[in-house]
């Protein structure tokens, strides 16, 4: 009879590693769902405040025209939790050269008492809101 050790013998993963296999994936996806949609939030957000910069900068608005504008679009584009006083500060008020640098965090429930937060920065001025 021949004597074979424990370890030549396993073929295939055992039940731990399938299990913390299990939990990786788990883990994992439980992150992206926490924070793409913070990503995609943050883009749509650029996006309106390059254009509504762009435009305002056009017409010579005023800065307080221009906050004006950004709440009129966040409330058409139904994201009724920003307000755009409590997102960005003028770096620039001039009529016609108005630039802003954006600044705001969005914290997203993890598990528990966990959080994940996502913290976003950016300055938009007339040549990059084109």
């Amino acid at each position: 009879m021949q004597q074979i050790s424990g370890s030549a013998t396993q073929r295939g993963a055992s039940v731990t590693s399938i299990v913390l296999v299990i939990m990786v994936l788990g883990v994992a996806a439980k992150l992206i769902v926490a924070i793409v949609p913070a990503h995609i939030g943050d883009y749509q957000l650029n996006k309106t405040l390059s254009a509504q910069l762009k435009e305002s900068n056009k017409n010579n608005e005023t800065a307080r025209q221009y906050v004006e504008r950004v709440n009129r679009q966040l409330s058409i584009n139904a994201d009724y939790d920003t307000k755009a006083e409590d997102v960005f500060t003028f770096t620039n008020k001039k009529t016609g050269q108005l630039a802003i640098h954006k600044q705001y965090a969005v914290n997203n429930n993890f598990f528990g008492n966990v959080d994940i937060v996502n913290r976003f920065e950016a300055d938009i001025d007339m040549n990059s809101a084109e």
